[in-house]
């Protein structure tokens, strides 16, 4: 656990993998003279990609107001209504009236086509959507001059043409092709220099842990000690638990018991898996000594997660990064 090909050890593959993120094509809008699009707050990540032409983006809750030129591509995080508008001083139009009844992935607004966006949502498992979001800033902007930009064109090129034309798989296509440019927006996030927030991300960027976090990873039934997951990032053991909560925002023996219940939780949602297996397997004594963990960390016994209807269980009130 968890199941993954044999290839270089990837903890945000694994955390993504877990968390079931599929990130969907929704559609687009050209535009041209005066407009603006009022849309509501998301209640997913949103993403945008400018293929052509330049605008303003304004945040409705923080008034932040960004410019957005040919080549850019966003990623929404923030849950904030918000104006994208070739003049944020003119009225906007409410976007469900402009996309309603729709026929096409790509609708018209204003006069004119300068301008060219299209966008998408990215879908997470519920019990890991507030860990995604809380290790990312509110919006994350990616210009089309920066060097990660450019293998990010190839691909919003490619998901204009599988919105563009009647071709058989268009949609798995463009599902693929906005996975990836998710995962090159997180990439691109990583190389930006930004301060990165303590949590899953922070500990996952930094190299000088990613060998304790393998052995934590690639092995979670072990009964790994301090000092050997010191040992092998070639660490004291005051100075790798230092640099380890200063990453992930806990100890590192928490974010191991933490990441063996995101195993669990995995599990018993794919079902099929008996509780007494399930706790050897993550390397407890026994099944009351897993259910024990389980409770304190999650929040509700495995019996009543399993027996629950499909999101009534609010998992892990304490997070990675608390």
């Amino acid at each position: 656990m968890p199941d993954r090909p044999e290839m270089a050890f990837d903890p945000i593959s694994d955390i993504l993998r877990l968390a079931s993120v599929e990130s969907v094509v929704s559609g687009g809008f050209t535009a041209g003279g005066d407009w603006a699009i009022r849309f509501p707050a998301p209640d997913k990540l949103k993403f945008f990609a400018a293929v052509r032409g330049d605008l303003w983006l304004r945040l409705a809750d923080s008034g932040e107001t960004v410019r957005i030129e040919s080549g850019d591509v966003l990623l929404l995080v923030a849950p904030e209504a918000f104006v994208m508008a070739s003049d944020v001083s003119i009225a906007p139009v409410e976007a469900h009236v402009l996309f309603s009844g729709r026929t096409t992935p790509i609708v018209a607004a204003g006069r004119g086509d300068d301008v060219l966006m299209i966008g998408g949502h990215v879908r997470v498992d519920r019990a890991y959507a507030a860990m995604l979001a809380e290790a990312l800033p509110p919006l994350v902007h990616v210009r089309g001059s920066a060097p990660e930009a450019q293998a990010m064109r190839w691909i919003v090129d490619r998901m204009v043409d599988e919105s563009a034309g009647d071709l058989p798989g268009a949609g798995l296509a463009s599902t693929q092709l906005a996975q990836l440019l998710f995962l090159h927006l997180l990439r691109a996030h990583l190389a930006s220099g930004a301060p990165i927030r303590a949590g899953w991300l922070g500990l996952a960027a930094d190299p000088r842990l990613a060998p304790a976090l393998r052995l934590m990873h690639e092995r979670p039934d072990q009964p790994w000690r301090l000092e050997q997951l010191a040992r092998a990032a070639a660490m004291s053991r005051t100075v790798f638990a230092s640099r380890f909560r200063a990453a992930a925002g806990v100890a590192p023996l928490t974010y191991l018991a933490q990441w063996r219940m995101r195993l669990a939780v995995h599990a018993l949602r794919r079902g099929g898996v008996p509780v007494a297996t399930l706790a050897r397997e993550l390397g407890y004594a026994s099944e009351s000594a897993f259910s024990h963990a389980f409770k304190r960390i999650v929040g509700v016994s495995p019996g009543r997660y399993v027996a629950a209807p499909d999101g009534a269980a609010e998992p892990f009130p304490v997070d990675l990064a608390s």
